[in-house]
């Protein structure tokens, strides 16, 4: 760890001004972390390193993306990437997806995805090991604000997971996903506790069980 993240406080959000976020963030572009910026206060987390965070990490990347090519859906998955609007919030959710016609908006080569000039993600999927609370609170306000059109919390501990549909900066709980019609979240909480038991390639098989299933 770098001299500069023993002298910030991790997993809590500090006032400060969008200059100094943005020169502490420079300043740990070699450090793994993430770092969101919103109503004036920045918050940094320390990469995870449990075991089960790492598993479901995958798992739910895994799922969705396997539905959305079952189902004929054009998605682009993102992983811990930086989505900016510059001078009002920063944000780095571990999983992202922009979905069909918005799959190919983002060209290659793009480091920070400004949201002054593309549009937010349709999904948004926050892992929470340590950081359940705050991902249900302050992070689910700021992807309000942010437009994102649904919004997932993997509860690690519980194998649960928390979605929420975002509309007018409000969000409501739901059991179905709606930016991917036919996805039950219940499915995928399933998968996540089968994952504790067998190998992700027989939860996949599982998965794609359950998916042709629900096509026939």
């Amino acid at each position: 760890m770098s001299d500069l993240q023993t002298q910030l406080p991790t997993d809590t959000w500090i006032y400060t001004s969008w200059e100094e976020y943005e020169q502490i963030v420079t300043n740990l572009l070699d450090e793994k972390g993430k770092s969101y910026y919103y109503k004036g206060y920045m918050r940094l987390e320390m990469p995870p390193v449990s075991f089960d965070h790492g598993q479901d990490h995958v798992v739910i990347i895994f799922a969705v993306t396997l539905f959305a090519a079952l189902k004929g859906i054009q998605a682009r998955g993102l992983d811990t990437t930086t989505f900016r609007k510059t001078g009002v919030q920063d944000c780095q959710p571990d999983v992202a997806y922009y979905l069909r016609e918005r799959a190919q908006v983002i060209p290659a080569g793009t480091g920070i995805v400004k949201l002054d000039r593309y549009p937010a993600p349709d999904l948004v999927i926050e892992i929470a090991k340590t950081s359940l609370l705050d991902d249900l609170g302050t992070k689910r306000s700021l992807y309000e604000e942010l437009g994102i059109a649904e919004y997932w919390v993997v509860d690690v501990q519980n194998t649960q997971i928390i979605a929420y549909a975002i509309a007018d900066q409000g969000s409501k709980r739901i059991q179905k996903s709606q930016v991917l019609p036919g996805l039950a979240i219940a499915v995928l909480e399933e998968a996540l506790r089968r994952s504790r038991q067998m190998s992700q390639s027989e939860v996949g098989t599982w998965l794609l069980s359950q998916f042709q299933q629900k096509e026939a």
